[in-house]
């Protein structure tokens, strides 16, 4: 297969959306080591507001919203923000690609991309990595979190093996390469986190948690 378009991911996951969103309304899939991580983003980006990029449904918006955060959510899949905002009426979620924020430069006190970047093709992980840069503010924070590893997995059959006819990849990356692209970006590590699979997601888990240089 050839690298993967928006196209093709915003198709997949309006496909499933339904279905996602029965499976995982809540946070209750998350490992409690990851739920520290972005417990520590919340209390690191102290009141400012915050941009889950790439949110889905809404769970973890809904999580940030439940803590005091403030809290604002973008989803490229339509139909995934369709059942953010029935399960959510009081969150604000909207369509917007990641790769192509519909925000002013400097605009958000920390930037969430919780598995939000595993199915961008290279050229398209730089864009969504200016862009959450972009909006941040001096001193601001970007918590990211993915799969990771190396090469690619194909999703076809998990989704087939529940009745959906989706092509959709996820691409893996180091914890060391994905670091690499932030701090390149102005972006120093806070903290990092890697954890092993579970009986969920068998790849291992990484959580980095950068910040913006001050002016």
């Amino acid at each position: 297969m050839g690298e993967q378009t928006e196209q093709t991911v915003r198709t997949a996951y309006d496909t499933v959306a339904a279905a996602y969103q029965r499976s995982m309304p809540d946070t209750r899939p998350e490992d409690p080591l990851d739920l520290a991580m972005l417990d520590s983003f919340i209390a690191s980006v102290s009141g400012q507001p915050v941009l889950d990029a790439g949110c889905g449904a809404g769970r973890i918006s809904r999580y940030i919203a439940d803590r005091g955060g403030r809290v604002e959510g973008v989803d490229l899949s339509p139909e995934m923000i369709a059942q953010g905002r029935a399960a959510h009426p009081d969150l604000d979620l909207s369509v917007a690609s990641i790769t192509d924020l519909p925000h002013g430069d400097a605009s958000f006190g920390g930037v969430l991309l919780w598995y939000s970047t595993i199915h961008l093709a290279p050229a398209d992980l730089t864009r969504a990595l200016d862009e959450s840069t972009r909006v941040l503010v001096p001193g601001g924070y970007l918590l990211v979190a993915f799969q990771s590893g190396v090469g690619t997995r194909d999703l076809f059959q998990s989704y087939s093996r529940h009745g959906h006819d989706v092509s959709l990849e996820r691409y893996l990356r180091t914890p060391d390469q994905v670091a690499e692209l932030l701090v390149a970006r102005g972006l120093s590590e806070q903290t990092r986190l890697v954890r092993r699979g579970n009986a969920i997601d068998q790849d291992d888990q990484t959580m980095l948690l950068h910040r913006a240089g001050t002016v």
